[in-house]
């Protein structure tokens, strides 16, 4: 397990999170990447140096505490250029990571589909294009670690028109997966299949209320990005009417826009959703800033729009039911649930119901009585109210989806 330094710079500007927080959320970070946190420092500026980022003489005071602390890589909590990067290396004389690196690099070790592992390693590249002038091939280092997974792994000096060939292989391999993804998003639609997106900041517990409504095994961690191919999971309504429940990527406060870019297809899922079910950690102390976070990444992708249903998750840790009150009251109309426990699931499903009203209607048909076809498309997508055979007839009256019913206005 490397050992690692953390560094924030905090530059004087009033944010909504400030320097202490933001160390803590690089530590989790860092612990989900697989680093051990030896130490955190804060360094106060006013301004960046072009060359340094902090300075040399914070950087030499950084060389020290990585040879007392037996530090072997320093990540800085904000963006470096290719030139502060590798100045900063020769100062400090340990591996140095950005806050992008070490996020691409999570996300480069939980891609476990085709799709996933093509997404990181376009964003990696995305991201290391500009900066081969200044820092020369930053991800092909050689040895494992931190920084390394995706296209280092392979050891390749990579130059820029190799790189460039690579990304556009990588952006038509995206676009064949992206239209594959779109014919099973008109499959779903075909019967009016209601989906909602489970979205929400990254370890609020989305794979926990996915397993919990649906009796899936989606991987649960306790860790930063723990699911990122996404999952779809078929839920029955009380009114038999089938939801298809998705799981997408966890949103972070400012997700690296070469992830945004290269996980359109996949966020394309919550674009083309019906609903979107956004879950907020109640108990977390940045739980507005968290929200805050997510509707900046709806308005990135084109989805601030969309329906929403808000749902406060983890009340079982929330200290009191007047904090909780408190919390509700910055949100429109939310819910407070616990998908650990199972609370709050009869309001939350009578939500998506109250959505799914002007999508259904009741029919009245009559079809022959060996027609099993018809009778099976109306059992799987709509709820029969009353079922009656008259002869070589069966009556039916059932509640299904419009779309169905127009399909089956065409074929009886």
């Amino acid at each position: 397990m490397e050992r690692a330094l953390l560094v924030t710079v905090d530059l004087g500007k009033r944010e909504a999170w400030n320097a202490e927080e933001r160390s803590r959320e690089l530590a989790e970070l860092a612990s989900s990447a697989g680093a051990q946190v030896v130490r955190e420092e804060i360094v106060h500026r006013h301004e960046v140096s072009p060359a340094c980022f902090i300075g040399t003489g914070k950087a030499e005071e950084l060389a020290r505490i990585c040879a007392d602390e037996r530090v072997n890589i320093v990540i800085f909590n904000n963006d470096l250029t290719g030139t502060q990067q590798k100045n900063l290396e020769a100062v400090i004389s340990v591996k140095t990571l950005d806050r992008t690196q070490l996020i691409l690099h999570i996300f480069a070790r939980r891609a476990h589909s085709n799709e996933g592992k093509l997404q990181v390693e376009l964003a990696q590249l995305s991201y290391l294009l500009p900066r081969l002038t200044g820092k020369g091939v930053m991800m092909s280092r050689p040895g494992g670690g931190i920084g390394t997974s995706g296209p280092g792994e392979q050891k390749l000096e990579v130059d820029r028109r190799r790189i460039r060939d690579r990304i556009t292989l990588l952006k038509k391999g995206l676009r064949d997966l992206e239209g594959r993804r779109a014919m099973m998003r008109k499959n779903r639609s075909r019967f009016s299949v209601l989906t909602v997106a489970l979205i929400g900041y990254t370890n609020v517990g989305k794979s926990t209320l996915l397993n919990a409504l649906t009796d899936s095994d989606v991987i649960v961690r306790d860790k930063l990005f723990a699911t990122l191919d996404p999952t779809v999971r078929k839920f029955i309504m009380p009114n038999n009417q089938k939801v298809l429940f998705v799981d997408t990527v966890g949103f972070i406060k400012e997700l690296p826009h070469h992830l945004v870019e290269a996980f359109k297809a996949t966020l394309e899922e919550v674009v083309e959703a019906d609903l979107v079910l956004h879950l907020v950690d109640a108990s977390h102390p940045k739980a507005l800033e968290q929200a805050a976070a997510v509707y900046d990444v709806l308005g990135q992708i084109g989805a601030s729009e969309k329906p929403v249903i808000t749902a406060l998750n983890k009340i079982d840790k929330v200290e009191s039911a007047e904090a909780i009150e408190r919390l509700k009251g910055h949100f429109n109309d939310a819910i407070a649930i616990s998908a650990l426990k199972k609370q709050g699931f009869d309001t939350l499903i009578g939500r998506v119901l109250d959505h799914m009203k002007g999508s259904t209607t009741i029919i009245n048909i009559k079809i022959p009585a060996g027609d099993a076809k018809t009778l099976n498309l109306i059992y799987e997508n709509g709820h029969i109210r009353t079922q009656e055979y008259v002869g070589d007839w069966l009556n039916i009256e059932a509640e299904v989806p419009l779309r169905l019913k127009e399909l089956l206005d065409k074929m009886i």
